[in-house]
């Protein structure tokens, strides 16, 4: 089952839900993807190989895709009194916070194993990494609740209380 989310044709992020039998649910966040209605095929047995990795979604577009030495360059100053964290990149300030995955839910990256000739084709997943948090940032101001990311991980316990089944 894929639900979708969110999506900010803006900034060209989709945020999905999805089950897999057998597993937990997973949150995905898509980069790109056309605004036109196609299946994304997601290779489950691509999950058991999934490393967990520490996730940071950037306010801009970074064109490379490939490794990137993260851990050694990208140091994050947090402050005491909240959990806010600045960093700057490029030299512009992002200020960011960690966001945690909802209660029941995993986080995975994904790579797409087989490119559509068009947009109109289905699209053809595997599961490279998962997570259970990541490091949201935002270029000069701190995250807040009306950001789209952040909406985006308050709604699957909305959609919970919406759609699941009625107590007595």
């Amino acid at each position: 089952m894929c639900s979708q989310l969110t999506h900010s044709p803006s900034n060209k992020v989709c945020f999905y839900t999805f089950k897999i039998p057998e597993f937990t649910s997973f949150i995905c966040i898509c980069y790109s993807m056309s605004n036109n209605t196609n299946v994304i095929h997601v290779q489950v047995s691509s999950v058991g190989d999934a490393q967990r990795v520490p996730v940071h979604l950037m306010p801009c577009e970074i064109e490379h895709n490939g490794p990137a030495q993260v851990s050694q360059y990208f140091h994050a100053t947090t402050k005491d009194r909240k959990q806010e964290m600045t960093v700057s990149f490029r030299g512009r300030a992002l200020r960011g916070q960690e966001l945690c995955c909802p209660q029941g839910y995993t986080g995975v990256v994904l790579k797409e194993t087989i490119k559509p000739g068009s947009d109109q084709e289905d699209r053809t997943v595997m599961v490279t990494s998962v997570f259970d948090k990541m490091t949201y940032w935002n270029l000069e101001t701190l995250p807040n609740p009306d950001d789209r990311v952040v909406m985006a991980m308050d709604w699957t316990e909305l959609s919970e209380a919406i759609h699941g089944p009625v107590e007595d």
